[in-house]
């Protein structure tokens, strides 16, 4: 059910959200594109789908190596924002994952931890189903996720970070199936709280969700280097289906 208490919907929104996170290296994105492009051979006439796109920096890069990119995103001002970039190419479309596509694509791509938000796992499997019927014959799905074991075994359950003047108060912790991320700050003597939630999937847990959905496991890599997955050191659980 979809309600206005997602956390995603007021805190993906927010000018706060790109500031704590403006420092991200897009560097790993890029390696990443280049090498999961490279082994799938993804011929570049392909139409690819960048699932929860953010601001567009995946599919940015995507499109810069000579694929169709269409990149989707629930919150309006970040595909106001990603709409920079359009060109013939390269679009842009506001779109709940929850709900299903109205194109079919050769590829589909859920990366940077874009994926099980939701406390009921129906939501999180009814997306894995959208991409599995959102695929065309022979087409291709990737699911870039975190290792939770590694999170939970290098977890920093407090900090501050400053940016920009503003002091973001961070408390991380595991509770009830998930990986909660509380973030507070004071901006011109008013308080905001925010939070991020993530759902504590290991391999079994999507292993069983994509069996409900109809997806096939064909590979899993455990960084952006495509590296085997190990359960204890890998920092990305990444999935290729089908």
């Amino acid at each position: 059910m979809k309600t206005q208490a997602d956390w995603f919907t007021s805190w993906f929104d927010t000018p706060y959200y790109h500031i704590l996170y403006r420092d991200r290296d897009d560097t790993d994105a890029r390696i990443f594109m280049q090498n999961i492009t490279s082994f799938l051979k993804l011929p570049l006439q392909s139409h690819v789908l960048d699932l929860a796109c953010g601001k567009g920096r995946h599919s940015v890069f995507l499109n810069s190596l000579g694929y169709q990119v269409t990149g989707a995103d629930l919150s309006k001002n970040n595909i106001e924002h990603a709409n920079e970039f359009s060109n013939n190419r390269l679009d842009f479309i506001q779109h709940d994952m929850r709900d299903t596509f109205n194109n079919s694509y050769n590829a589909i791509f859920n990366l940077f931890t874009s994926f099980g938000y939701f406390k009921d796992d129906s939501e999180d499997i009814q997306v894995l189903r959208n991409i599995k019927k959102g695929l065309k014959e022979n087409g291709i799905a990737v699911i870039d996720f975190l290792n939770v074991s590694y999170v939970q075994n290098n977890l920093v359950t407090k900090e501050i970070k400053s940016i920009d003047g503003i002091d973001f108060h961070i408390h991380k912790k595991i509770e009830d199936g998930f990986i909660i991320k509380e973030i507070s700050f004071n901006v011109d003597g008013k308080q905001h709280s925010y939070f991020e939630r993530v759902k504590y999937l290991d391999v079994e847990k999507f292993t069983h969700y994509f069996k409900e959905a109809g997806l096939t496991i064909n590979h899993i890599f455990g960084d952006y280097n495509l590296a085997p997955f190990n359960k204890n050191s890998s920092n990305r659980l990444i999935f290729v289906v089908s």
